[in-house]
């Protein structure tokens, strides 16, 4: 390319050197990359910067004459390169342009400041190359003098050096995100303290021979002032997690505890016992050493144990995380997961070994009598005795609030001898307290020896165990998790299909036994299984109040009732009630009464429109809060009836103090209808409605006689498959209309 000619103000020029400056790969000089075709721009550009000092670096320049010579540079040198001054125009339009992609996209290189030169201006947009290709400035050759030249080169050198510091940081903090994962499993009390003897021996320019000791309740959970070796090297490495007593050495063993005693240092001849202090824990570091140590090596050593205290005190944080994660803390037992890990390392031998959970019965009992200090107690007292009252082979843990592990031999954990270890009372503080315990077995099998299976069938059987009335205990069996998967699997189902609105609301048509029209409706839910039939309500009612979602449910069917009813009375139904069922945790939901009201004002619907039926069992576990709420509906106009009439054991103060509608008698006493005989319960049941003046209606009426009969024992009403099946609305639309249209 052509000669350009410059204004060189304050140009300095020294005795020009052709040869190029010896590169130096150092970062005791600024690299500047000069990338140009025309050989004086370089000898220029040498001359103008040469006496250029930042930060107490000098400037080593790097030629290139083409952009495949810079290529080579730049794969060299990387980020060491601070600056580039370039042509942009060498031996292609665009080669410079190609080169500072191939930096910032190939090399992945974003240290390096650019400085674009040409001697063509405006043959590339300023803007979008300075945007897209991170160029720190963008000059035409003319334009740079020396001081704007020294300007530009300072502004890169600083721009340079803090995205350079930038990175380092970066690349530190990821290095230490990168270690922190590994720091519970590099600092270890062992090693630690193998580490301390080591270069306390070595600081003081002795072999390795010492040990390191601690009480015992600091580091290893024990209630106990007796000291325990907890790190030691060469001939007293043996003797790790050994106590003192074990040295067989008394002078040792007597220093040591003089030093913990008086909490300071011992530096006596041919003895030294260094005291370590940290966050409340405490050692002794006994060095083997026949000379007395001199001033020199004490300030050394104390220097060097007030720095090596805080690397105790992170192993003993990490100590006391660790028994916090894997040791219950009241009974200084292991814990849930200490005996998943332990199982899972040590698996005891298959039907050898058998696994035990052990609940305390009624324990929130004395928790709330006697108060959490006694029932502390009481948990401690219960684990001192399985500790008393099994050997060593048995694994004794506490999994949680009042429920304790065993695993061990079948002959020593079995419901027998667990049973006699809580015969006697157990004594907490003042207090001697008798406890019951439920009992979860399981025999350890072939296919179950991973401490979560085997924890998991244990408290199967455990929950098995507290449903039973005659023995407190119960052994696993595959039936009953077979059994418990199912049930799962059917609440997850339910739960779905409830809320993609997959549930149905059918009608049963309720028949006037002397005018033969269809005095009311019972709405009864549906559940689609998918496969163009019905899962019975008697399979899913359970397990939707078992799992909180009958609330829900409920909410929904006294919705759904009075938007049908509101149909109904559009049709020119206005005389049918609709009659839904009310389950117990309906009732204890605070907000039930209004939940019944909000449904009937948003339809517009009558409140004598809607009946709601609850049984005997409903009645018996709340009775005053059942009673309570239907008080309160009963006011506001909502029917009541009462479902299953006879089939539990109802109180009749309880019946009379119910606000009633109706008696809807059993389908079971319907079916004792038969011809030549009487049906006492039945008959007894309409005639104690009739009394009460109650309306009765006979459930499950199947053929003429039943009908017959209960009509003429003065039954007023009847539901059946004689009359009609539960039919989706639609279908009863059109029954209704065939039959009273």
């Amino acid at each position: 390319m052509m000669t350009q000619s410059y204004e060189n103000d304050e140009l300095v020029f020294l005795d020009e050197d052709t040869n190029n400056t010896i590169p130096v790969k150092s970062y005791q000089y600024w690299n500047i990359l000069v990338v140009d075709d025309d050989e004086e721009i370089h000898t220029v550009t040498r001359l103008a910067l040469a006496d250029l000092i930042v930060n107490d670096r000098k400037l080593n320049f790097l030629h290139a004459y083409t952009a495949e010579q810079a290529k080579d540079v730049l794969n060299e040198y990387g980020a060491q390169i601070a600056i580039i001054l370039l042509d942009v125009v060498m031996e292609t339009d665009s080669a410079g342009l190609n080169l500072v992609k191939y930096l910032r996209e190939s090399l992945s290189l974003q240290e390096p400041r650019i400085v674009l030169r040409t001697g063509q201006p405006g043959y590339a947009p300023e803007e979008t190359i300075i945007k897209d290709y991170d160029i720190n400035d963008y000059k035409t050759k003319t334009e740079l003098t020396r001081s704007k030249l020294v300007t530009t080169v300072i502004a890169s050198l600083r721009s340079y050096q803090q995205i350079l510091t930038i990175n380092q940081s970066r690349i530190g903090l990821q290095k230490i995100i990168d270690s922190a994962s590994n720091l519970l499993e590099e600092h270890s009390v062992k090693s630690f303290c193998e580490g301390v003897v080591t270069q306390l021996s070595s600081l003081i320019g002795l072999d390795e021979e010492g040990l390191v000791c601690a009480k015992a309740g600091s580091m290893r959970d024990k209630d106990s002032e007796e000291i325990f070796v907890i790190g030691a090297a060469g001939n007293y490495a043996r003797l790790i997690n050994q106590p003192v007593s074990q040295l067989n050495n008394p002078g040792i063993s007597e220093n040591i505890e003089r030093c913990l005693r008086y909490k300071r240092h011992i530096f006596e001849d041919g003895t030294s016992v260094l005291y370590l202090h940290r966050a409340g824990f405490e050692a002794a570091v006994y060095v083997n050493m026949e000379k007395e140590l001199n001033e020199v090596d004490r300030q050394l050593l104390e220097v060097f144990l007030s720095s090596i205290s805080v690397g105790y005190e992170n192993v003993h944080l990490f100590h006391q995380l660790r028994n916090a994660a894997f040791r219950d803390w009241l009974t200084r037992l292991p814990n849930r997961n200490e005996l998943i890990n332990v199982l899972d390392q040590h698996p005891p031998e298959h039907h050898e070994s058998s696994a035990a959970l052990i609940d305390i019965s009624h324990f929130s009992d004395i928790n709330d009598g006697l108060g959490q200090e006694i029932g502390n107690a009481v948990l401690q007292a219960v684990a001192n005795r399985l500790e008393s009252m099994t050997t060593d082979r048995v694994i004794k843990a506490r999994i949680g609030g009042d429920v304790f592990a065993l695993v061990g031999p079948i002959d020593e954990v079995n419901p027998e001898n667990i049973n006699r270890i809580f015969q006697s009372s157990v004594q907490a503080l003042d207090h001697s307290i008798p406890l019951n315990v439920t009992i979860g077995m399981s025999e350890i099998q072939d296919d179950c020896f991973h401490g979560l299976e085997v924890l998991k069938r244990t408290n199967i059987a455990l929950n098995r165990a507290k449903r039973h009335h005659t023995e407190n205990f119960a052994f696993y069996a595959p039936e009953i998790e077979e059994s418990t998967t199912t049930q799962l699997g059917m609440i997850r189902k339910l739960r779905s299909d409830f809320a993609d609105t997959k549930l149905q609301l059918w009608f049963q048509p309720q028949i006037d036994l002397r005018s033969g029209r269809v005095a009311g409706l019972e709405g009864l839910l549906r559940w689609p299984d998918g496969k163009g039939g019905y899962i019975p309500p008697s399979e899913f009612i359970p397990l939707a109040e078992y799992s909180g979602l009958i609330v829900d449910i409920g909410r929904w069917v006294l919705e759904e009732a009075c938007r049908r009813i509101s149909q109904l009375r559009e049709n020119g139904y206005e005389q049918l009630r609709v009659a839904v069922n009310i389950s117990i945790p309906q009732f204890r939901d605070r907000y039930f009464v209004e939940k019944v009201k909000t449904a009937l004002d948003r339809y517009n619907c009558p409140s004598g429109s809607l009946e709601l039926e609850i049984t005997e069992s409903v009645v018996m576990d709340e009775p005053q809060i059942v009673i309570d709420a239907l008080a309160a509906l009963k006011a506001h106009g909502v029917a009541i009836a009462i479902d299953d009439f006879g089939t539990g054991f109802s109180s009749m103060s309880y019946l009379q103090r119910l606000p009633l509608d109706r008696l809807k008698v059993d389908r079971s006493f319907v079916n004792d209808i038969v011809p030549g005989k009487n049906a006492v319960i039945a008959e007894t049941i309409v005639s104690l409605g009739n009394k009460l003046g109650l309306v009765t209606i006979a459930e499950g009426v199947e053929t003429q006689e039943q009908a017959r009969y209960m009509t003429e024992l003065g039954c007023d009403e009847a539901q059946g498959y004689l009359y009609a099946r539960p039919m989706p609305f639609d279908d009863l639309m059109q029954f209704l209309s065939g039959r009273q249209g």
